[in-house]
């Protein structure tokens, strides 16, 4: 009976030690959300002695020692849960940016090539490791941003710095992750800076009628993309690359390709495309691509003018978004 009665007291304890620690981790996290950081710490800090083995108070507490930029604490905090093997994907990206923040190129680079080894699908570790190499000037980048995009294809940040990457190299390329970018994260800031990348990428790409990106193609991919886009030049020539000009050649671009009965190559971006045709919410959708990066205030006298063609296109946006396919990475 004795024994009984121990045993529900030191449940009992451990309970309100389980509760005190939430407390004190709640309290710490409030105060690392409004900058206040040395409390934060303190908090979190016993919270995190009251339960080791919690890998949420391990992370947030690492994360607040990352804004103190209290770097090498940080880190031994993280890597005693990462070589122990219970670091979640979470744990890792803490680490990488820890590494990172105090220029320890290697030992973060090493870090995310074990999280890839860990964590294969998650797209995030390609990109961080990629702007990592890309802050050294190291080519590679594109590799894990690629690689990223094509077993994470749902993960936006790859596309962006995808298409950042190919922007003077391979416009097309630029164009199409780009294009992805803006739909998977159409809120993001940084939206608006891809898309002023892409008016530019097809403003490259038509500033040259010979053909010659076509035939230096090697993917056989982009080399049916850039022959069918090259079937457009008279319009490009003649009425210059706006957002006008480009509906009506990537109109004529999305029915030939699905009229074209040579190699197929099944890419959602083009169904979605067909789709906003079919709905007749193409011009609209071209308008919110290009049309504020154009000219802001034609943008906005168009909207006015077709406020209701619009509202109704955003309405379709949002309620059908497009989403890629994990099996249609063809670079």
């Amino acid at each position: 009976m004795k024994k009984f009665i121990f045993i529900i007291l030191i449940s009992i304890a451990q309970k309100g030690i389980a509760q005190d620690a939430m407390r004190l981790h709640e309290m710490g996290k409030n105060y690392m959300i409004e900058g206040d950081y040395s409390n934060a710490e303190s908090l979190l800090n016993d919270a995190y002695k009251l339960d080791t083995n919690n890998i949420i108070f391990t992370k947030d507490l690492a994360l607040c020692l990352y804004f103190e930029k209290e770097y090498k604490r940080g880190i031994k905090l993280l890597s005693q849960k990462i070589d122990s093997g219970v670091a979640d994907d979470q744990t890792y990206q803490i680490a990488g940016t820890i590494y990172s923040a105090n220029q320890q190129f290697v030992e973060a680079e090493n870090l995310y090539l074990k999280a890839i080894k860990k964590f294969p699908g998650n797209g995030a570790f390609y990109n961080d490791l990629g702007e990592l190499l890309s802050r050294q000037q190291k080519n590679q980048c594109i590799d894990f941003w690629e690689r990223g995009i094509e077993l994470d294809p749902t993960y936006a940040r790859n596309y962006f710095n995808a298409s950042k990457y190919y922007e003077n190299l391979e416009p097309i390329w630029s164009i199409i992750y780009g294009e992805i970018y803006v739909n998977l994260d159409p809120l993001n800031p940084k939206s608006p800076e891809i898309k002023d990348i892409l008016i530019n990428s097809y403003k490259n790409y038509f500033s040259d009628f010979s053909n010659e990106k076509y035939l230096k193609e090697k993917n056989k991919f982009a080399q049916k993309v850039l022959s069918n886009l090259s079937k457009q030049n008279d319009i490009a020539r003649e009425k210059g690359v706006t957002t006008s000009s480009l509906t009506m050649i990537r109109t004529k671009f999305i029915l030939e390709w699905y009229q074209d009965k040579t190699e197929k190559y099944p890419f959602k971006l083009f169904d979605f495309h067909l789709k906003l045709l079919r709905e007749g919410f193409f011009e609209s959708y071209n308008q919110w691509l290009f049309g504020s990066s154009e000219n802001l205030t034609a943008f906005q006298n168009w909207t006015q003018l077709h406020n209701q063609e619009y509202g109704e296109f955003m309405q379709y946006f949002k309620a059908y978004p497009y989403k890629p396919a994990k099996d249609e990475f063809y670079h």
